[in-house]
């Protein structure tokens, strides 16, 4: 399954980043993946949709988080992100802090895709 692509929405493309049900190890590789993509992109161009339900997290995980999202502050247009209860909060709150970059939270993907369509 391939757990990075970009979909198309209302006529946006929009980089779908499926974490969800990811062990730590398998988020990892999403993350490398993730930021390869979205390295290559023109700066600011970039719509993204994480999905980080049920993502398990361990001090690895946390750290490249950060630092991926602080990477991708410059490709990325507008963010959002689905999943994002309990530890996962945490985990998210931290990562904003650190990159300074505002993702929205949304209850399901079809909210984050419709909001991200209009950016």
């Amino acid at each position: 399954m391939d757990r990075v692509s970009f979909i198309n929405h209302k006529g946006k493309q929009i980089l779908h980043i499926n974490m969800a049900e990811c062990k730590a190890e398998e988020t990892m590789a999403v993350i490398k993946t993730a930021r390869g993509i979205i390295g290559k992109q023109a700066p600011g161009s970039v719509l993204t949709l994480t999905n980080a339900t049920n993502t398990r997290f361990n001090d690895e995980v946390n750290a490249a988080l950060k630092e991926y999202v602080q990477h991708n502050k410059q490709f990325v247009k507008a963010a959002a992100v689905v999943g994002v209860t309990g530890l996962r909060q945490i985990v998210y709150n931290a990562a904003m802090r650190f990159s300074g970059r505002t993702i929205i939270a949304f209850d399901d993907a079809q909210q984050a895709m419709d909001w991200l369509s209009h950016q």
